[in-house]
């Protein structure tokens, strides 16, 4: 309910999901080709130096929050030190080696080690935040 109820379009225009089922399913669009930057630039992925494909969505699979008990989004997204964590997603939907469903979501693959720049480029990503808009 905090996003909308789409369709969703990256910045070149590709609908990335025509509703929230769909967002939160394997229908979704969302892949390295399509997960976009701002200006409409790929993400570095799995295999690219340095890889950037984890996302901060703070989120599980199913789009929904954890528990207010379990804190993955780095303190409501105000923690920058060691402590904490957030949890990611994979924007090119790829994992290790052992290929399993949560290591290939684009918005619930494992959590941060902390909320600081060293912790979050040390699990894969960069800080980044994939935004919704609706007009």
């Amino acid at each position: 309910d905090r996003i909308g109820t789409g369709p969703w379009r990256n910045a070149k225009g590709v609908v990335i999901a025509n509703n929230v089922d769909e967002l939160h399913s394997d229908k979704n669009n969302v892949n390295k080709q399509t997960a976009l930057d701002e200006r409409g630039q790929t993400v570095p992925g799995a295999g690219d130096s340095p890889n950037k494909h984890d996302i901060l969505t703070g989120s599980r699979t199913d789009g929904t929050t954890f528990s207010p008990h379990i804190d993955l989004t780095c303190g409501n997204w105000t923690k920058s030190g060691p402590d904490g964590a957030a949890m990611t997603g994979h924007h090119d939907r790829r994992g290790p080696p052992a290929q399993v469903p949560w290591t290939t979501s684009w918005n619930s693959s494992h959590p941060t080690r902390g909320c600081h720049q060293e912790g979050l480029r040390s699990t894969g990503g960069d800080g980044l935040f994939y935004c919704f808009a609706a007009k």
